[in-house]
């Protein structure tokens, strides 16, 4: 109940947001009519529709993006329609009839028709129904929280009526402003005698909302300005709710200030021989595939000690513990530890259990690998990280956990104890020695001053190309004069998606202001898996001794699958310098920057 009030407060707010501009027009033109037989079923029809399509796009994936796309045209086009016929009315005569036939009639005039219509809600309901598909609210933490919770919990009651509860309050503060607006149009008809040019102006201000629409303002321009403070109130809202989000989120990604807050997330432990009980091993049979070994359980592990790795293949700081989780596997393997690795996937491309196997080879790792990509294990550990590790003792019970990188000696000590608890013996303090290379090799954290940065519209931060970025559609972006630190845009021809942005021409480039020793990106190839090829500079010059372990020295490099590519690693001081990447065949995928 306390997650459907914030979810409803959240939609409420969404009037002072300016992402509700272009479907006003749409509201506002039924403002002269009577409220309940044509504002409320407008409402109701947005409302539902826009928490349908929601669901469907939050567990659906691409195909029901791709289908709503559909959708929105035909919306377009019937709100386009109305629009006419409000500045025409002899357009509206003509289309009357067939419309009133089809119980969806669109104009205000035909609402007048009591003989023919008999006082019919289907035509307002219809529009309510359009608005829904075009409406594009802007993403806020409530929002945000509901949106990636029914991505991961799947469809169900529970998240369909989060997202219906918001549309809902959305709809509330859009119906107490229709009521207000209602009066003042009845009182400018009487008093000024024009109604003629007020409905003439409602319909060039809905044709100026489809434009917008059409031109994607609604999820550009609009979805980045700040005209009122919400998200600090929407945040407040979560925050004494106590509302945790499920979404996967990273521990460490370079930033000092995500570091931070790691270090009060991960358990302080005193000392590690007094590991307080925290709960029991949840069960293990949400796994849509073992690799490595048969399916496991919780009561088939009583008596061995568990270390449960929380990890995704195309993540940094994941990579760079595997060196040690890898090592502690093979070390006490034979005194009683079993290590399971328990994969959940940020990016689509990492729920491909093809994928996954061919990096679980490529990395080493021989212990058993639960798929995880309903995140179902994930959720009974009530994780919210990567990489997280936790500690099972011999009876089944959660001793320690720790989140991110780092700690490495300690864990291992929580591991040496566990195990002499079993009763296992010949356990000795000694802790094991890596030497990782390449992108498991430990990050310089104290020159890191870039933070992992999202290439898709849903998490993009710092984008700075000429036009805003344009949501499923392709565009020719170009880049801005002088990027500041931090900032990053494209060049060329792309489509940006929801995670990812695609090359739809060759010689698109991306380029990242930055700061780190090294600079990765997660690309991958087209749909039929070829080879992409690739030339990076740094400060437009070949990287020379600097290059990363995917490209040689001359900068060069090519895109054979999903996954984290290793660019840069800067060999002498670090400071501030500007990467660029130019691929040369189109069709590549680029979905994040990571640093170390």
């Amino acid at each position: 109940m306390i997650l459907l009030l914030v979810s409803y407060l959240g939609g409420v707010l969404t009037i002072l947001s300016p992402c509700i501009l272009p479907v006003l027009p749409f509201v506002f033109a039924r403002a002269d009519q009577p409220f309940v037989k044509s504002g409320l079923p407008l409402l109701f029809g947005m409302a539902l529709t826009f928490a349908a399509v929601a669901s469907l796009a939050a567990v659906g994936g691409g195909w029901a993006v791709a289908a709503n796309q559909y959708g929105r045209a035909a919306a377009l086009a019937l709100l386009a329609l109305f629009g006419a016929t409000l500045l025409f009315p002899r357009l509206a005569d003509r289309l009357t009839w067939p419309l009133v036939a089809l119980g969806a009639r669109l104009s205000q005039k035909a609402a007048a028709d009591e003989t023919r219509a008999s006082g019919s809600i289907a035509p307002s309901f219809a529009l309510g129904i359009a608005t829904g598909l075009l409406w594009a609210p802007c993403a806020g933490p409530i929002l945000g929280l509901v949106l990636t919770g029914a991505a991961l919990q799947g469809a169900n009651a529970k998240t369909s009526a989060l997202l219906l509860a918001y549309a809902a309050g959305a709809a509330t503060s859009l119906a107490v402003a229709l009521l207000i607006g209602g009066r003042v149009f009845t009182a400018m008809k009487r008093s000024l005698g024009a109604g003629e040019w007020i409905r003439r102006g409602l319909g060039l201000a809905v044709l100026a909302g489809v434009a917008a629409i059409a031109l994607g303002l609604d999820t550009g321009f609009l979805n980045r300005l700040s005209a009122a403070p919400t998200a600090a109130v929407e945040q407040a809202l979560i925050d004494k709710a106590h509302a945790k989000p499920q979404a996967p989120s990273l521990a460490m990604n370079g930033n000092p200030d995500m570091m931070a807050g790691v270090a009060m997330a991960a358990k302080p432990t005193a000392g590690i021989d007094d590991l307080p009980i925290e709960g029991n091993l949840p069960a293990l049979s949400g796994a849509v595939a073992w690799l490595n070994s048969p399916p496991l359980t919780a009561q088939a592990l009583r008596g061995k000690v568990v270390l449960v790795d929380f990890w995704t293949y195309s993540c940094i700081n994941c990579l760079r513990s595997l060196p040690y989780v890898r090592a502690w596997a093979d070390k006490y393997k034979d005194k009683g530890l079993v290590v399971i690795g328990v994969h959940a996937p940020e990016f689509a491309f990492e729920k491909d259990i093809d994928n996954v196997r061919r990096a679980v080879k490529e990395l080493d790792l021989d212990y058993p690998i639960a798929i995880d990509n309903n995140y179902a294990i994930w959720n009974g550990f009530n994780n919210e990280y990567w990489p997280a590790h936790y500690f099972i003792d011999a009876e089944g019970r959660i001793r320690h956990h720790h989140f991110g990188e780092g700690d490495y000696a300690e864990s291992e000590k929580v591991i040496q104890q566990l195990l002499a608890e079993a009763g296992k013996t010949g356990i000795t303090g000694n802790i094991v020695n890596v030497a990782a290379s390449g992108a498991e090799a430990a990050a310089d954290m104290a020159d890191v001053q870039s933070p992992e940065t999202y290439i898709g519209y849903e998490r993009a931060q710092n984008f700075t190309s000429t036009d805003p970025a344009v949501a499923n559609k392709p565009h020719v972006y170009g880049l801005a004069p002088r990027l500041q630190l931090n900032q990053w845009g494209l060049t060329g021809n792309w489509t940006i998606e929801d995670q990812r942005a695609v090359l739809d021409a060759p010689g698109g480039t991306i380029e990242f202001r930055f700061h780190a020793r090294d600079l990765h990106l997660v690309l991958g190839p087209g749909p039929d898996g070829k080879p992409m090829r690739f030339h990076i500079l740094i400060d437009g010059k070949a990287p020379g001794a600097d290059h990363g372990a995917d490209v040689d020295a001359e900068g060069n490099g090519t895109v054979t699958e999903h996954r984290l590519y290793q660019l840069v690693r800067q060999s002498g001081t670090v400071g501030d310098h500007t990467f660029e990447i130019r691929f040369l065949d189109p069709g590549v995928q680029a979905f994040a920057f990571t640093f170390g």
